[in-house]
Order: C-alpha cells, then structure tokens, then sequence
C-alpha cells in the first residue's frame, strides 16, 4: 500500500469511529432531555401540592391549647 491508501483507510475509520462517538453522545442527550422533561413535571406538581397544602408557615399556626 502506498501511503495515500493510508491515510485514507486511516481517515476512514476516524470518520467511522467518530460517526459512532456522536451517535452515542446524541442518543445520551435523548436520554438525559427525557429525564430532565420527567423532572420538571414532578418539580410542577410538587410546587402545586405545596401551594395547596393545609400546613401553615409557624409564623401563621395557632399555638395548641396547652400554651
């Protein structure tokens, strides 16, 4: 092989095993975006629950009677 074919077969496969490094990167940044979605919907619901909720900051409970 003269050395043309070389660094054509070596720039080959450093294409190829950079095409196989960027699909993993993308599919873990899927992975993380659906992660990340499912967070921000439990952080909304748990910020509505506690708007809803009958506990009252201390500064605002009535003390129990024994005071």
């Amino acid at each position: 092989m003269n050395n043309i074919e070389e660094r054509l077969i070596n720039l080959e496969i450093l294409y190829t095993n950079q095409e196989k490094t960027i699909n993993e990167l993308n599919d873990e940044c899927v992975r993380m975006s659906k992660i990340i979605d499912i967070l921000v919907k439990q952080n909304k619901m748990l910020m509505e629950f506690l708007k809803e909720s009958p506990v009252k900051p201390l500064s605002e409970e009535t003390p129990p009677p024994h005071y």
